[in-house]
């Protein structure tokens, strides 16, 4: 199977009216496949371009604004990182062109999102793969093995301590300390941890009894962070920190421990996280050219890590004009290229999404059309 690679990015602030002209037609740029050059043929358009969510794909963001930008000077393209959630809102709004999230859009979202993109309402287009880090901060543990029910009973308080016989019985040998466990979450609404608790949820169900959900459990104690910076920057700051991240944005002084898959400790990468999204199926009930997937979160695969986030760009089926359409065409087609892959690779950590995947993506943005 040939895979590209995707990735993730930091963004700028969308401010102002939204002024979009363009030039073109269907044939979008940025559809070049296996080159190094970010040009791609097709005439090139003109116009701004906003999008707001997920602070999980800033880093692809900014690769994919670059990249995009060098065949299209005309193009200015704003993102805000302010969430998965104020993400979807903004775009329902109709405040933006495109919304980024790490959870497909609920039913009611989409219903909802009919008010701004007609009829047929908006589609899930995935553009980022990422695995999402069992991430913790605890000096001279370096090589750390996690069951799903001993990682659930951490973050529920029921295990406090890095010396707990329940992480000593998955780590023979290793010398854990004397040191209190703070569990880190997002404070804000989060797909990051939609993805954790819907994990938790099914491969620890006798300990995580709570539903998958984008906020963190009021009942729970712990350090709350804003955004996946805020995350990473509260556990390297405290000795005996623990929490899940998207992996692109911990730092190599943190741990990343390995999580039990089967009978085997699996440890995070790319390559396991993009097993576990070929493992999964398509959500059910979804609109053609909605590319929801329902992850695979039990596998028994050694190679599949299960613990990851499929991001995606939440697009209108229509919009008001041409020069929009062709916009949000030649920016998602870049996205999903071979040579966005590319780029947004080399920025971060990212998972390879699948020709096959892409292939698919590429079908569903070649249908957006303008309003009947």
């Amino acid at each position: 199977m040939k895979f590209v690679r995707v990735s993730q990015a930091v963004a700028v602030l969308a401010v102002g009216t939204l002024a979009l002209t363009a030039c073109g037609s269907d044939n979008a740029t940025g559809q070049a496949t296996g080159g190094s050059s970010a040009a791609a043929s097709g005439p090139s358009v003109s116009g701004t371009l906003t999008g707001t969510g997920s602070s999980a794909q800033a880093a692809a963001v900014d690769a994919w604004k670059q990249g995009f930008s060098q065949a299209n000077s005309g193009v200015t393209v704003q993102y805000s990182p302010d969430g998965s959630g104020a993400g979807r809102k903004t775009f329902i709004s109709g405040a933006s062109q495109f919304a980024g999230s790490d959870a497909a859009m609920k039913p009611s979202e989409l219903d909802a999102a009919k008010s701004v993109c007609g009829p047929n309402g908006a589609i899930d287009l995935p553009v980022y793969i990422s695995p999402i880090a069992v991430t913790y901060n605890v000096p001279g543990v370096q090589d750390l093995k996690l069951t799903p029910d001993t990682i659930a009973k951490i973050f529920r308080g029921k295990i406090t301590n890095w010396n707990d016989p329940a992480i000593a019985a998955d780590n023979s040998g290793a010398k854990l300390p004397d040191l209190k466990i703070t569990t880190v979450h997002r404070s804000d609404d989060s797909g990051t941890t939609e993805n954790f608790t819907d994990y938790l949820s099914k491969a620890a169900p006798s300990v995580w009894t709570d539903k998958a959900s984008q906020t963190w459990p009021s009942s729970l104690q712990g350090e709350s962070a804003k955004g996946t910076s805020g995350v990473v920057k509260t556990v390297t700051s405290t000795p005996g920190a623990f929490a899940y991240a998207d992996d692109s944005a911990v730092g190599g002084s943190l741990g990343k421990a390995q999580i039990k898959v089967g009978d085997s400790f699996v440890a995070l990468s790319p390559e396991g996280a993009a097993k576990a999204v070929e493992l999964s199926k398509p959500a059910e009930g979804r609109a053609t050219n909605d590319l929801a997937l329902n992850l695979e979160r039990t596998p028994s695969d050694p190679s599949a890590y299960p613990i990851v986030l499929v991001s995606y760009h939440v697009v209108c089926t229509s919009y008001k004009d041409q020069a929009t359409v062709d916009l949000v065409k030649a920016w998602e087609n870049y996205v999903v290229s071979d040579a966005g892959q590319q780029a947004a690779a080399s920025a971060a950590k990212s998972a390879p999404l699948s020709a096959s995947l892409a292939a698919k993506a590429k079908t569903a943005i070649d249908s957006i059309k303008v309003k009947s």
